[in-house]
């Protein structure tokens, strides 16, 4: 999981500062690096490094980027330590110039076109699925830039949201499933690209509409032009952005992630009959669900768990062992909310567990008298090929066991999870349209040895 903003104005305008404020809004998405190209009207500049927005830009190195057009990028690598040489954007010198490119996304078939690549006598700097996409944009001889990366997405199976800058435009790419979010948004005569439109309310800019499934969008001075480079046989945006990735203010296929998380919250109450003091939200990104299902359980709800901002989001931090630092620093009990009372834990979902077993326990010592476990999404039971940190079904806790064999490991006094049907429900969206292959449903992409072996893919093709 990756965030991508890009800035395209015809009028003067500082795009770095502009790019600078929509990764913030999107630092959720990752913070192992960062990075910003802009073109200047000659060569495009970049200014990028590992760490989170605000540590690797200041004042000084945002000057050092003018220009109008601009991508830049945070991310987080779906396996591994961090490397500094994989931030993004990477910028290439092709035959239609110089490019500048960020991708959100994992492009599951990276290994083979890799290896063909290499085969070709390519060299490879990096071991991102960008510098694959790059180096495909690059193979396309006598054809035009938007054609030259038409040709190569066709050749890409997986995830892929894409930023572009390239002769003096602003160019932007979704999968033709429509796995991972793109959108367009404008201000003035100046447009937008985005992962999540949370990111053009800081930039002072206003939701336009979602990159279509298939759709590449390409902004110069004559304004937006919209290309279809491909149809999907099916859509399949992946709903973990609505339970977890997106920030709650985003808007996503027209609906505010927020009101969803909370109509999944009020399904859960209408389907969970437990008898409790209390419901707490494991923070943050539970807190709209935890709403909903105490409005409509009548519960109270209250703020449980304190909450260190100075951490980052635990899920997405790259080893074990930071993630067990994180869960340790990240979460402090609220002892008046606690003592004495039977609590409603709600969270968006169960991965490796762990998370979920410190909170429960720390719910306990801080004298709850029982703790209730309410996910807001069905059982995490197999890997994402598409983007997120769970390579293989050895990390999650819900693989080959049964709803009681979680609730023991994790020391709850009980568990209920979100079924399939009420999840389409509170989306709003036919499943059909939906990736939900972590939870189970068919994987949308095809899978060469099956998804255990999907891993090992995408070890070799990183976003």
């Amino acid at each position: 999981m990756s965030g991508v903003f890009g800035v395209y104005s015809p009028s003067p305008v500082e795009a770095a500062d502009l790019t600078y404020l929509g990764l913030y809004a999107l630092q959720h998405r990752g913070q192992e690096s960062a990075g910003i190209a802009v073109f200047d009207g000659s060569a495009v500049r970049v200014h990028k490094g590992p760490g989170p927005v605000s540590r690797v830009f200041d004042e000084a190195s945002l000057k050092g980027l003018p220009g109008r057009v601009s991508v830049g990028h945070v991310r987080h690598a779906e396996r591994g330590a961090p490397s500094a040489a994989d931030a993004q954007p990477l910028v290439g010198l092709l035959r239609h110039g110089q490019l500048a490119l960020a991708h959100d996304g994992s492009v599951v078939n990276a290994g083979a076109l890799r290896r063909e690549l290499l085969e070709a006598g390519v060299v490879f700097q990096t071991e991102t699925s960008a510098e694959v996409i790059l180096h495909l944009i690059a193979a396309e001889a006598g054809v035009s830039l938007e054609e030259a990366i038409c040709r190569a997405a066709r050749r890409l199976v997986g995830s892929y949201a894409i930023g572009i800058v390239g002769q003096g435009r602003l160019i932007g790419i979704r999968d033709p499933l429509g796995i991972r979010p793109l959108a367009v948004g404008r201000s003035g005569d100046a447009w937008f690209v985005a992962s999540e439109s949370c990111a053009f309310d800081a930039a002072g800019a206003e939701l336009v509409r979602d990159v279509a499934p298939g759709e590449m969008v390409v902004i110069d001075e004559e304004g937006l032009r919209s290309l279809r480079f491909a149809e999907g046989a099916r859509e399949a945006m992946c709903v973990f952005e609505f339970i977890y990735f997106a920030r709650p203010d985003s808007v996503i296929d027209g609906k505010t992630v927020h009101e969803v998380r909370k109509e999944i919250g009020r399904r859960l109450a209408r389907k969970v009959a437990i008898e409790a003091d209390v419901v707490i939200a494991a923070p943050d990104s539970a807190s709209s669900a935890a709403l909903g299902f105490a409005e409509t359980a009548g519960i109270p709800f209250d703020v449980g768990l304190a909450t260190n901002r100075y951490v980052g989001r635990t899920f997405i931090q790259p080893t074990p062992a930071m993630r067990r630092r994180g869960v340790h620093i990240k979460h402090n009990p609220i002892v008046e909310t606690l003592r004495g009372k039977r609590v409603i834990l709600v969270d968006d979902s169960i991965v490796r567990g762990t998370t979920s077993r410190r909170m429960i326990r720390l719910l306990k010592e801080a004298g709850a008298k029982e703790v209730h476990m309410v996910v807001a999404s069905p059982p995490f039971s197999h890997p994402c090929l598409y983007g997120i940190d769970v390579p293989s079904s050895d990390q999650l806790i819900a693989a080959g066991r049964s709803v009681n064999e979680v609730c023991r490991l994790i020391g709850a006094d009980s568990l209920h999870y979100l079924d399939f049907e009420s999840l389409y429900q509170a989306v709003g969206v036919d499943g059909r349209r939906l990736c939900a292959a972590c939870f189970g449903a068919p994987y949308p992409t095809p899978v060469d040895g099956g998804a255990s072996q999907g891993g090992d893919v995408l070890a070799k093709g990183r976003m």
